[in-house]
Protein backbone atom coordinates (compact mmCIF):
# COMPACT_ATOMS: atom_id res chain seq x y z
CA UNK A 1 0.00 0.00 0.00
CA UNK A 2 1.55 3.35 -0.98
CA UNK A 3 2.58 5.78 1.74
CA UNK A 4 -0.05 8.54 1.78
CA UNK A 5 1.65 10.58 4.50
CA UNK A 6 1.84 14.27 3.73
CA UNK A 7 5.32 15.54 2.89
CA UNK A 8 6.88 17.78 5.49
CA UNK A 9 6.95 21.43 4.35
CA UNK A 10 10.42 22.73 3.59
CA UNK A 11 9.75 26.51 3.43
CA UNK A 12 7.36 29.07 4.88
CA UNK A 13 5.39 29.21 1.61
CA UNK A 14 4.95 25.45 1.36
CA UNK A 15 4.01 25.36 5.07
CA UNK A 16 1.25 27.82 4.20
CA UNK A 17 -0.04 25.40 1.58
CA UNK A 18 1.35 26.98 -1.59
CA UNK A 19 2.64 24.83 -4.44
CA UNK A 20 6.32 24.89 -5.52
CA UNK A 21 5.27 26.80 -8.67
CA UNK A 22 3.65 29.55 -6.62
CA UNK A 23 6.70 29.65 -4.36
CA UNK A 24 8.94 30.18 -7.40
CA UNK A 25 6.72 33.02 -8.56
CA UNK A 26 6.88 34.51 -5.07
CA UNK A 27 10.69 34.46 -5.05
CA UNK A 28 10.74 36.17 -8.43
CA UNK A 29 8.29 38.96 -7.63
CA UNK A 30 9.67 39.49 -4.14
CA UNK A 31 12.74 41.09 -5.71
CA UNK A 32 10.46 43.42 -7.68
CA UNK A 33 8.58 44.75 -4.65
CA UNK A 34 7.91 48.46 -5.09
CA UNK A 35 8.04 48.36 -8.90
CA UNK A 36 5.13 49.13 -11.19
CA UNK A 37 3.33 46.09 -12.57
CA UNK A 38 4.66 46.59 -16.11
CA UNK A 39 8.29 46.79 -14.91
CA UNK A 40 7.93 43.82 -12.58
CA UNK A 41 6.33 41.71 -15.32
CA UNK A 42 9.08 42.55 -17.79
CA UNK A 43 11.75 41.74 -15.21
CA UNK A 44 10.44 38.17 -14.85
CA UNK A 45 9.72 37.75 -18.58
CA UNK A 46 5.95 37.84 -18.24
CA UNK A 47 3.20 40.03 -19.59
CA UNK A 48 1.27 41.98 -16.93
CA UNK A 49 -1.71 39.68 -17.49
CA UNK A 50 0.42 36.55 -17.04
CA UNK A 51 2.01 37.89 -13.87
CA UNK A 52 -1.38 38.83 -12.41
CA UNK A 53 -2.64 35.31 -13.04
CA UNK A 54 0.43 33.70 -11.44
CA UNK A 55 0.38 35.86 -8.30
CA UNK A 56 -3.40 35.52 -7.84
CA UNK A 57 -3.05 32.90 -5.02
CA UNK A 58 -0.64 35.23 -3.22
CA UNK A 59 -2.93 38.23 -3.69
CA UNK A 60 -5.82 36.20 -2.28
CA UNK A 61 -3.86 35.59 0.92
CA UNK A 62 -2.70 39.22 1.14
CA UNK A 63 0.98 38.38 0.64
CA UNK A 64 1.08 40.33 -2.63
CA UNK A 65 -0.90 43.51 -3.15
CA UNK A 66 -1.09 46.36 -5.64
CA UNK A 67 -1.50 50.00 -4.65
CA UNK A 68 -3.36 52.79 -6.43
CA UNK A 69 -0.32 53.45 -8.66
CA UNK A 70 -0.32 49.79 -9.73
CA UNK A 71 2.92 49.13 -7.86
CA UNK A 72 3.47 45.63 -6.55
CA UNK A 73 4.20 45.14 -2.85
CA UNK A 74 5.38 41.78 -1.53
CA UNK A 75 5.59 40.79 2.12
CA UNK A 76 8.63 39.01 3.45
CA UNK A 77 8.05 35.44 4.69
CA UNK A 78 8.27 36.67 8.29
CA UNK A 79 5.73 39.45 7.69
CA UNK A 80 3.34 37.13 5.89
CA UNK A 81 3.60 34.46 8.58
CA UNK A 82 3.07 36.92 11.44
CA UNK A 83 0.03 38.49 9.77
CA UNK A 84 -1.57 35.15 8.91
CA UNK A 85 -1.03 33.88 12.45
CA UNK A 86 -2.88 36.93 13.78
CA UNK A 87 -5.70 36.39 11.27
CA UNK A 88 -6.02 32.72 12.17
CA UNK A 89 -5.96 33.57 15.85
CA UNK A 90 -8.76 36.11 15.40
CA UNK A 91 -10.75 33.63 13.31
CA UNK A 92 -10.26 30.96 15.94
CA UNK A 93 -11.42 33.38 18.63
CA UNK A 94 -14.55 34.22 16.65
CA UNK A 95 -15.22 30.55 16.04
CA UNK A 96 -14.80 29.84 19.75
CA UNK A 97 -17.31 32.58 20.60
CA UNK A 98 -19.77 31.32 17.98
CA UNK A 99 -19.44 27.75 19.24
CA UNK A 100 -20.02 28.96 22.79
CA UNK A 101 -23.18 30.76 21.65
CA UNK A 102 -24.38 27.65 19.84
CA UNK A 103 -23.66 25.50 22.87
CA UNK A 104 -25.64 27.87 25.08
CA UNK A 105 -28.57 27.54 22.69
CA UNK A 106 -28.71 23.74 22.93
CA UNK A 107 -30.79 23.71 26.14
CA UNK A 108 -33.29 25.99 24.39
CA UNK A 109 -34.10 23.22 21.93
CA UNK A 110 -35.84 21.31 24.66
CA UNK A 111 -37.01 24.27 26.74
CA UNK A 112 -40.16 24.72 24.66
CA UNK A 113 -41.22 21.13 25.25
CA UNK A 114 -40.19 21.03 28.90
CA UNK A 115 -43.27 20.51 31.02
CA UNK A 116 -43.67 19.04 34.47
CA UNK A 117 -44.43 15.35 34.34
CA UNK A 118 -47.53 13.96 35.97
CA UNK A 119 -47.09 13.90 39.73
CA UNK A 120 -44.17 16.39 39.77
CA UNK A 121 -46.42 19.35 40.70
CA UNK A 122 -49.79 19.68 42.36
CA UNK A 123 -51.50 22.08 39.95
CA UNK A 124 -50.91 23.61 36.51
CA UNK A 125 -52.81 26.73 35.39
CA UNK A 126 -52.68 28.49 32.01
CA UNK A 127 -51.08 31.92 31.82
CA UNK A 128 -53.45 34.87 31.72
CA UNK A 129 -53.23 36.50 28.30
CA UNK A 130 -53.78 35.97 24.60
CA UNK A 131 -52.28 36.62 21.17
CA UNK A 132 -54.57 38.39 18.72
CA UNK A 133 -54.64 39.90 15.24
CA UNK A 134 -56.97 42.27 13.44
CA UNK A 135 -59.21 44.97 14.82
CA UNK A 136 -58.49 48.67 15.25
CA UNK A 137 -55.35 48.73 17.37
CA UNK A 138 -55.80 52.34 18.50
CA UNK A 139 -59.39 51.74 19.64
CA UNK A 140 -58.42 48.50 21.40
CA UNK A 141 -55.56 50.17 23.29
CA UNK A 142 -57.70 53.20 24.15
CA UNK A 143 -60.44 50.93 25.53
CA UNK A 144 -57.89 48.97 27.54
CA UNK A 145 -56.53 52.18 29.06
CA UNK A 146 -59.97 53.49 30.00
CA UNK A 147 -61.06 50.19 31.53
CA UNK A 148 -57.93 49.81 33.66
CA UNK A 149 -56.09 51.69 36.36
CA UNK A 150 -52.46 52.57 36.83
CA UNK A 151 -49.87 54.68 35.06
CA UNK A 152 -48.75 54.09 31.48
CA UNK A 153 -45.26 53.18 30.34
CA UNK A 154 -44.37 53.07 26.64
CA UNK A 155 -41.41 52.00 24.56
CA UNK A 156 -42.07 53.72 21.23
CA UNK A 157 -39.29 52.97 18.73
CA UNK A 158 -41.29 53.82 15.59
CA UNK A 159 -44.96 54.48 16.32
CA UNK A 160 -44.83 58.07 15.11
CA UNK A 161 -44.89 56.58 11.60
CA UNK A 162 -48.27 54.91 12.23
CA UNK A 163 -51.44 56.78 11.29
CA UNK A 164 -53.09 56.72 14.71
CA UNK A 165 -51.05 59.30 16.60
CA UNK A 166 -53.88 61.86 16.90
CA UNK A 167 -56.26 59.30 18.43
CA UNK A 168 -53.70 58.21 21.02
CA UNK A 169 -52.82 61.83 21.78
CA UNK A 170 -56.37 62.52 22.98
CA UNK A 171 -56.26 59.39 25.13
CA UNK A 172 -53.08 60.70 26.78
CA UNK A 173 -54.68 64.11 27.44
CA UNK A 174 -57.70 62.52 29.09
CA UNK A 175 -55.58 60.16 31.16
CA UNK A 176 -53.27 62.92 32.47
CA UNK A 177 -56.31 65.08 33.26
CA UNK A 178 -57.52 62.23 35.49
CA UNK A 179 -54.27 62.34 37.46
CA UNK A 180 -52.66 59.28 35.90
CA UNK A 181 -49.11 59.45 34.58
CA UNK A 182 -47.85 58.57 31.11
CA UNK A 183 -44.14 58.05 30.47
CA UNK A 184 -42.66 57.24 27.07
CA UNK A 185 -39.18 56.43 25.80
CA UNK A 186 -38.28 57.12 22.18
CA UNK A 187 -35.13 56.61 20.10
CA UNK A 188 -33.32 59.92 19.90
CA UNK A 189 -33.76 60.15 16.12
CA UNK A 190 -37.44 61.00 16.63
CA UNK A 191 -36.36 64.53 17.50
CA UNK A 192 -35.10 64.91 13.94
CA UNK A 193 -37.75 62.82 12.18
CA UNK A 194 -40.91 63.85 14.04
CA UNK A 195 -40.34 66.68 16.54
CA UNK A 196 -44.01 67.69 16.36
CA UNK A 197 -45.06 64.31 17.75
CA UNK A 198 -42.81 64.76 20.79
CA UNK A 199 -43.90 68.34 21.29
CA UNK A 200 -47.61 67.49 21.21
CA UNK A 201 -47.18 64.53 23.56
CA UNK A 202 -45.19 66.67 25.98
CA UNK A 203 -47.84 69.42 25.84
CA UNK A 204 -50.44 66.76 26.61
CA UNK A 205 -48.57 66.06 29.84
CA UNK A 206 -46.58 62.98 28.91
CA UNK A 207 -43.09 62.62 30.39
CA UNK A 208 -40.60 61.85 27.62
CA UNK A 209 -37.07 60.53 27.55
CA UNK A 210 -34.84 59.30 24.74
CA UNK A 211 -32.26 56.58 24.20
CA UNK A 212 -29.97 55.95 21.23
CA UNK A 213 -32.14 53.02 20.20
CA UNK A 214 -34.93 50.70 21.37
CA UNK A 215 -35.28 46.97 20.62
CA UNK A 216 -39.08 46.63 20.59
CA UNK A 217 -42.43 48.25 21.10
CA UNK A 218 -43.90 47.76 24.57
CA UNK A 219 -46.83 49.17 26.50
CA UNK A 220 -47.42 48.55 30.23
CA UNK A 221 -50.36 49.66 32.38
CA UNK A 222 -49.39 49.70 36.04
CA UNK A 223 -48.77 46.11 37.09
CA UNK A 224 -51.92 44.68 35.50
CA UNK A 225 -51.55 44.74 31.71
CA UNK A 226 -48.83 44.69 29.07
CA UNK A 227 -48.98 44.68 25.28
CA UNK A 228 -46.08 43.37 23.18
CA UNK A 229 -45.54 42.42 19.54
CA UNK A 230 -45.32 38.68 18.90
CA UNK A 231 -42.44 38.15 18.34
CA UNK A 232 -40.72 41.17 19.89
CA UNK A 233 -39.87 43.94 17.46
CA UNK A 234 -41.66 46.62 15.46
CA UNK A 235 -44.60 44.68 14.03
CA UNK A 236 -48.17 45.85 14.65
CA UNK A 237 -49.65 42.37 14.88
CA UNK A 238 -49.87 39.66 16.06
CA UNK A 239 -49.80 41.26 19.50
CA UNK A 240 -49.69 39.71 22.93
CA UNK A 241 -51.86 41.03 25.73
CA UNK A 242 -50.52 39.84 29.08
CA UNK A 243 -52.39 40.02 32.36
CA UNK A 244 -50.22 37.54 34.27
CA UNK A 245 -49.08 39.63 37.24
CA UNK A 246 -45.54 38.30 37.55
CA UNK A 247 -44.82 38.86 33.86
CA UNK A 248 -46.37 42.34 33.84
CA UNK A 249 -44.35 43.31 36.92
CA UNK A 250 -41.17 42.05 35.26
CA UNK A 251 -41.90 44.15 32.15
CA UNK A 252 -42.60 47.17 34.35
CA UNK A 253 -39.20 46.69 36.02
CA UNK A 254 -37.61 46.43 32.57
CA UNK A 255 -39.18 49.75 31.62
CA UNK A 256 -37.80 51.34 34.80
CA UNK A 257 -34.29 50.19 33.87
CA UNK A 258 -34.65 51.82 30.46
CA UNK A 259 -36.12 54.95 32.04
CA UNK A 260 -33.16 55.35 34.39
CA UNK A 261 -30.72 55.08 31.48
CA UNK A 262 -32.68 57.40 29.18
CA UNK A 263 -31.98 61.11 28.73
CA UNK A 264 -34.71 63.66 29.48
CA UNK A 265 -35.94 65.89 26.67
CA UNK A 266 -35.20 69.55 27.30
CA UNK A 267 -38.07 71.94 26.59
CA UNK A 268 -41.49 71.45 25.04
CA UNK A 269 -41.77 74.57 22.89
CA UNK A 270 -40.17 75.19 19.52
CA UNK A 271 -36.77 73.95 20.69
CA UNK A 272 -37.42 70.38 21.82
CA UNK A 273 -34.04 68.67 22.10
CA UNK A 274 -32.33 65.94 24.11
CA UNK A 275 -29.43 66.39 26.46
CA UNK A 276 -27.06 65.84 23.50
CA UNK A 277 -23.93 66.14 25.62
CA UNK A 278 -24.92 63.22 27.83
CA UNK A 279 -26.04 61.14 24.84
CA UNK A 280 -22.75 61.81 23.03
CA UNK A 281 -20.71 60.86 26.06
CA UNK A 282 -22.63 57.59 26.41
CA UNK A 283 -21.99 56.76 22.78
CA UNK A 284 -18.29 57.58 23.14
CA UNK A 285 -18.08 55.48 26.29
CA UNK A 286 -19.49 52.56 24.27
CA UNK A 287 -16.73 52.99 21.67
CA UNK A 288 -19.07 54.15 18.89
CA UNK A 289 -17.56 55.79 15.80
CA UNK A 290 -18.72 59.17 14.52
CA UNK A 291 -20.80 57.59 11.75
CA UNK A 292 -22.60 55.34 14.26
CA UNK A 293 -23.22 58.27 16.61
CA UNK A 294 -24.62 60.40 13.79
CA UNK A 295 -26.98 57.62 12.76
CA UNK A 296 -28.12 56.84 16.32
CA UNK A 297 -28.62 60.47 17.37
CA UNK A 298 -30.11 61.64 14.08
CA UNK A 299 -27.40 64.29 13.65
CA UNK A 300 -25.17 65.12 10.71
CA UNK A 301 -21.64 63.75 10.73
CA UNK A 302 -20.25 67.29 10.76
CA UNK A 303 -22.37 68.18 13.81
CA UNK A 304 -21.24 65.07 15.67
CA UNK A 305 -17.56 65.79 14.99
CA UNK A 306 -17.94 69.41 16.05
CA UNK A 307 -19.72 68.49 19.28
CA UNK A 308 -17.21 65.76 20.11
CA UNK A 309 -14.37 68.24 19.60
CA UNK A 310 -16.18 70.78 21.82
CA UNK A 311 -16.67 68.15 24.53
CA UNK A 312 -13.01 67.15 24.48
CA UNK A 313 -12.01 70.80 24.79
CA UNK A 314 -14.48 71.35 27.63
CA UNK A 315 -13.14 68.28 29.44
CA UNK A 316 -9.48 69.13 28.73
CA UNK A 317 -9.00 65.69 27.13
CA UNK A 318 -6.52 64.73 24.42
CA UNK A 319 -8.39 61.56 23.45
CA UNK A 320 -11.91 60.16 23.50
CA UNK A 321 -10.90 57.68 26.17
CA UNK A 322 -9.67 60.50 28.41
CA UNK A 323 -12.89 62.39 27.72
CA UNK A 324 -14.91 59.38 28.87
CA UNK A 325 -12.86 58.98 32.05
CA UNK A 326 -13.13 62.67 32.89
CA UNK A 327 -16.87 62.72 32.17
CA UNK A 328 -17.39 59.80 34.56
CA UNK A 329 -15.24 61.55 37.20
CA UNK A 330 -17.41 64.66 36.91
CA UNK A 331 -20.60 62.62 37.11
CA UNK A 332 -21.81 63.61 33.64
CA UNK A 333 -22.66 60.03 32.70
Amino acid sequence: MPNMARAEPSTVLTALGFSPAVERTYEQVRRQSGQRLEWAAAAVSRTPEQLLAEVAPLVERGIVRFDADNRIHVESPAQALARLIVQLSEAASRSHAELADLASAVPLLVAGAARPAEGEVDEVHPLDGEISTGGNAAMLIAALIRQSKGDLAWLRPDQWRIQREDAMLQVIRDLVAEGRRSRAIYPIRVLQEAPDVIRRRAEAGEQIRVLPDLPTRMFVIGTTHAVLPEPLGFIDEPRTLVRQQGIVEALALLFELYWERADPVLGVGDHVQPDVRRALLRQLANGAHDEQIARQLGLSLRTVRRRVADLMTELGADSRFQAGVEAVRRGWV
